[in-house]
């Protein structure tokens, strides 16, 4: 008589590099459906009034202002602008931070000679720096296109303003407008965007989970997950908004062609630090933080979804991937 018998569970192994890719991409897809109204809110925001004097009129009065007028002018359709390459961004930038932050840690540990349980302050903004910068660089001409198709309103436009039919529209325009350094405008300010919220994101997310374990919380549970990330997304806020209203003036800037090198030019900025000097000089401290109550809008539930999402999709695989299988045995 044959009756199955289980296999013992093999211990599972650290998730690959590709595989905590997959995961992350796929979490902060969850994300940005949630998190891209406030980031088209964002995003006007920080364009509405760009360099003009303190006090001068403004098409939004707040973020609230900006979903009823954008809602009642464009409807769904303007409230999700840019989602699709918002979509791609995402499993790039994500994929990398989540993907590679622990390799980069471990590797940096392993440098200084630490254990690899061992988490050091330094090793950990250092990994989230690494990890955020290879993922800026390889979403930067979604997050380019993104940024200028959430500042498009055919109602009430604020900064400069170009439609693209969709993203494939938006990348052969760039490239035939501005040639193919076009898609690399902006780099400079989007890896100071994400590295500065990259340092904080992980790192802050894991002292809060480490501490929170050690006092008693379950590791695995969803309260332990959320009030981790409720702390990482607004310690992301709080150091990243300068960088941001950066990168979305940089992105969203008109250009031109420069007689003498030919070559496709802001006509505004000259790179992040002179955005970030004439914005304090026209506008005052507070023009670079434009849009902070839509950004932690966007990025408290974005981070709390894509971190919460990640380790439910981890352990959804992993329990996927070594679930023990039956083994026959005559008895």
């Amino acid at each position: 008589m044959t009756t199955p018998t289980a296999v013992p569970a093999p211990i599972p192994a650290p998730l690959s590099t590709l595989e905590s890719f997959i995961c992350g991409g796929l979490a902060a897809c969850c994300a940005v459906t949630i998190s891209n109204p406030p980031e088209v809110a964002k995003t006007r925001l920080q364009l509405d009034g760009e360099l003009a004097k303190q006090g001068s009129p403004r098409v939004y009065r707040n973020v609230l202002d900006v979903f009823a007028k954008t809602w009642r002018n464009e409807g769904i359709r303007g409230i999700q602008r840019g989602l699709g390459p918002a979509y791609v961004y995402q499993i790039l930038l994500n994929g990398s931070r989540l993907g590679f932050y622990e390799p980069f840690r471990l590797s940096l540990n392993r440098m200084l000679g630490v254990p690899d349980k061992t988490v050091l302050a330094s090793t950990s903004i250092g990994a989230g720096v690494a990890s955020g910068g290879v993922g800026a660089a390889l979403g930067n001409p979604l997050f380019l296109i993104k940024a200028r198709m959430q500042a498009y309103s055919p109602a009430l436009p604020v900064g400069a303003q170009r439609y693209y039919k969709n993203s494939w529209d938006a990348l052969s325009t760039v490239v035939r407008a501005e040639g193919p350094r076009g898609l690399l405008r902006g780099i400079d300010a989007a890896l100071l965007r994400t590295c500065m919220g990259s340092s904080v994101q992980l790192p802050s997310y894991n002292l809060v989970k480490t501490t929170l374990v050690q006092n008693g919380w379950r590791s695995d549970g969803f309260w332990t997950f959320l009030a981790s990330s409720s702390v990482s997304g607004a310690t992301v806020c709080v150091v990243m908004q300068p960088a941001d209203t950066v990168l979305t003036r940089m992105y969203n800037q008109p250009t031109a062609v420069d007689p003498k090198t030919g070559k496709s030019v802001g006509l505004l900025y000259k790179n992040p630090i002179d955005c970030l000097w004439k914005t304090l000089v026209a506008e005052g401290p507070f023009g670079w933080y434009k849009g902070t109550v839509a950004h932690f809008l966007r990025i408290a539930p974005h981070t709390i979804v894509t971190l919460t999402a990640n380790e439910l999709i981890m352990a959804l695989y992993l329990r996927v991937k070594y679930r023990p299988k039956p083994e026959f045995k005559v008895v």
